[in-house]
């Protein structure tokens, strides 16, 4: 009963499949797959959207949607409606066929991403054996759409927002990739199928392996959550679309459904790169321990993603935003060297495991923490000495 559950979307595409002729199956299965990614994804975007909306509210003391629809559940379907149907503005000067192409460029790398992740068991749309570096690469893809976005509009403002969003992409991909780098090495394959089974309950335990519940594992998580923050455009690293500073970046000349069209593209990019943090430090669609098993798998990957979308959205709400300099300094001043210090805590794990004295799991985890943590207090206090941090001084007018 527990299989067939865990299992009944899978069956069901078998069956739908089977109906088709033989020499339809392939497009059929393929068919299937993408339209229920799209289906599935879009329609947590939708859930998304107003749930951070009615969240935010809540967190600065205000309604949130609430007018259309009962406690305002049709506002997603109202949004949609509007960017349909707003009116497509195109600057005279613009190069139109860039302009179109820009927003297309966003969406299609970060749902070509989806293809690779496991969201279930037997859930994963293609099972490559270098699905992590897959999904780096098509994800690298969205610097482009940025810059036509900040090139087409002929617009200067446009074009420095898009220079600051592709400054900021890049230099957050380099800890975003190295942090992934330990999950990599201690399963031993590149294939996210692989590295959630190297996660599993092993023979004759009740505990999974997530990685996270290791030190470098902690910490892996922690350098991957940061980046993919920036990486995504959220706050407190929002500063492509710093509405305040250079009006809305490389989206200024953007209006209506090609407007939508970025805004999809965050939000499904963040999940994406959600589902990957998932799969590399937290067991993926696996549960945490053995009696756990009777929940279906893909429950618990949607409900590990929702627990980094709740992380995001409370995050939006209670931290500013920061300065430009800040933000390139914490990539290449902390996290960037603290994701090579965790790659050799790592190896440091992975040579240790053969210890076998009395308090040996004690040991390596003191011996992991200690090492980053000494990182972390260095790295942390030259970041904050080549800021000119200070203590804060408040004058009172007279």
């Amino acid at each position: 009963m527990v299989e067939a559950i865990d299992q009944v979307f899978v069956n069901l595409k078998h069956a739908v499949v089977g109906w088709a002729p033989p020499a339809w199956q392939a497009w059929v299965s393929a068919g299937l797959t993408v339209a229920a990614l799209m289906g599935v994804f879009m329609s947590l975007f939708a859930l998304v959207v107003l749930l951070e909306r009615k969240g935010l509210g809540r967190i600065q003391n205000r309604p949130g949607p609430n007018r259309v629809g009962p406690w305002g559940l049709l506002q997603p379907m109202a949004d949609f409606i509007k960017m349909l149907t707003k009116e497509d503005v195109v600057p005279a000067g613009a190069d139109r066929v860039v302009h179109f192409l820009a927003p297309v460029a966003m969406v299609a790398p970060v749902l070509l991403a989806y293809a690779v992740l496991p969201v279930g068991r037997n859930m994963a749309a293609v099972d490559l054996d270098a699905g992590v570096l897959y999904f780096f690469a098509v994800g690298a893809c969205i610097e482009l759409s940025v810059f036509m976005a900040g090139w087409a509009g002929r617009n200067k403002f446009a074009l420095l927002g898009a220079m600051r969003a592709i400054a900021q992409m890049i230099s957050y991909e380099l800890p975003l990739m190295l942090a992934a780098v330990p999950a990599v090495m201690l399963a031993g394959t590149l294939s996210l199928g692989g590295i959630v089974e190297a996660q599993a309950v092993p023979a004759g335990g009740w505990l999974a392996r997530w990685h996270v519940l290791t030190p470098w594992g902690l910490a892996g998580l922690a350098l991957f959550t940061i980046a993919a923050l920036a990486e995504a455009n959220r706050s407190p690293f929002d500063l492509p679309e710093g509405e305040s500073e250079i009006v809305a970046g490389h989206l200024v000349e953007y209006s209506g459904f090609k407007y939508a069209l970025f805004f999809i593209g965050e939000y499904l990019g963040m999940f994406a790169v959600s589902g990957l943090g998932i799969t590399l430090f937290l067991g993926g669609w696996r549960s945490p321990a053995s009696f756990l098993d009777w929940v279906p798998s893909y429950l618990w990957f949607f409900a590990k993603l929702g627990g980094f979308v709740a992380l995001f959205i409370w995050l939006r709400g209670t931290l500013p935003r920061v300065r430009g300099d800040q933000l390139m300094a914490l990539a290449w001043k902390l996290l960037v060297p603290m994701a090579l210090l965790n790659i050799a805590v790592a190896a440091g794990w992975h040579y240790s495991a053969g210890w076998s004295f009395a308090g040996a799991w004690l040991a390596r985890w003191g011996l992991g923490l200690g090492i980053l943590g000494l990182g972390y207090g260095a790295l942390a206090r030259g970041l904050y000495e080549s800021q000119g941090f200070g203590p804060r001084v408040y004058r009172f007018a007279d």
